[in-house]
């Protein structure tokens, strides 16, 4: 059609609404209608209510309350949604220490470049190594591959063994 994806899918869109029959389109606004005043409820699972009846539900938390209180101990003007988020990433591959760790470090759990460091190779204690001048923090801050950081620690741990 047009070559541009967006205008390419809304000329779809308005072909299609343009097909439907007055019977389609009469469905379609119904539809539109009813789950307009329907009202929004919070996200629950069957079964967890927190009171008796049907319109108690249990509100499931994205990210372990205590992930999120330790964020909230060491950044308390953050908005809850980035420390869920980053806590939920932080919980799948490590405990609430770990991520401690990483900040004692220099590395805020909130940054997500510590889960490729770690899935490099890379601990909160290497982060104070010396490689040359710099440490592996500023190495890694002025734009070094993490991989590049992990070889030369290696190569670093292979020679004072010799």
């Amino acid at each position: 059609m047009t070559g541009d994806p967006g205008v390419d899918a809304l000329i779809q869109q308005w072909a299609a609404e343009r097909e439907q029959s007055a019977e389609d389109r009469e469905i379609h606004q119904i539809a539109s209608a009813w789950l307009a005043d329907a009202p929004a409820a919070a996200p629950g699972i069957p079964g967890q209510r927190e009171r008796t009846g049907a319109n108690g539900w249990v509100r499931v938390d994205s990210a372990d309350p205590s992930y999120v209180a330790a964020m909230r101990r060491r950044l308390p003007e953050v908005p809850y949604d980035l420390l869920a988020a980053a806590a939920g990433w932080w919980q799948m591959i490590g405990d609430v220490t770990e991520a401690e760790a990483w900040w004692d470090a220099g590395i805020s759990p909130l940054d997500q470049r510590a889960l490729d460091y770690r899935a490099a190779g890379l601990t909160p204690a290497d982060l104070g190594r010396r490689l040359g001048p710099l440490t592996v923090l500023e190495h890694l801050r002025r734009g070094s591959a993490p991989a590049w950081c992990v070889a030369r620690l290696s190569r670093q741990r292979k020679d004072a063994a010799s």
